[in-house]
């Protein structure tokens, strides 16, 4: 057990290590402001529907969510490239909240089969829409990887090394 520690503390010194937690980290707080905007809007009926809360509440997550990756997992720096980097994002994105429609669907008619408080309704949405992107979590690792990558990993083992010497 204490190897396995050891061996994964090293891996979180590589670039492929903090790159996937720097990802990891990404997707934790785009989550929480995705789960928060869902429960605000549709538990507060400012938004009427779940679909449209689902909707907005993915948009207003995908904001922090690029600038996040785009600098702080991947490192870019600068304006970014159209065709490249927004677009490849935005797609993978829409297709996100494709998938956290498909689960919107599927609480929505659960929400409407029962007469729960709208408390509990607001769970289940909520709690759908994270079930949901966390299926799509992977894709999306894979994908931003390769929209955002643009060194090879020598390139980049090379620079957190000098990185590291400088601390």
């Amino acid at each position: 057990m204490i190897e396995r520690l050891r061996a994964l503390w090293a891996w979180s010194k590589t670039h492929e290590g903090r790159k996937i937690i720097r990802f990891t980290s990404v997707s934790a707080i785009s989550t929480v402001v995705s789960f928060t905007a869902i429960s605000v809007l549709y538990g507060f009926h400012i938004v009427k529907g779940v679909i449209y809360a689902t909707v907005f509440g993915n948009l207003i997550a995908t904001l922090p969510s690029y600038y996040l990756n785009r600098t702080w997992t991947w490192g870019k720096r600068g304006r970014s490239h159209f065709r490249t980097e927004i677009v490849p994002f935005w797609a993978m994105s829409f297709l996100g909240i494709g998938v956290s429609m498909l689960g919107a669907s599927w609480a929505k008619d659960m929400v409407k089969d029962h007469h729960w408080a709208h408390i509990i309704n607001t769970g289940i949405v909520s709690g759908t829409n994270l079930v949901s992107f966390g299926l799509f979590w992977v894709l999306k690792m894979m994908v931003f990887n390769r929209i955002f990558h643009d060194h090879t990993l020598e390139e980049m083992d090379e620079h957190l090394t000098a990185e590291e010497a400088r601390r």
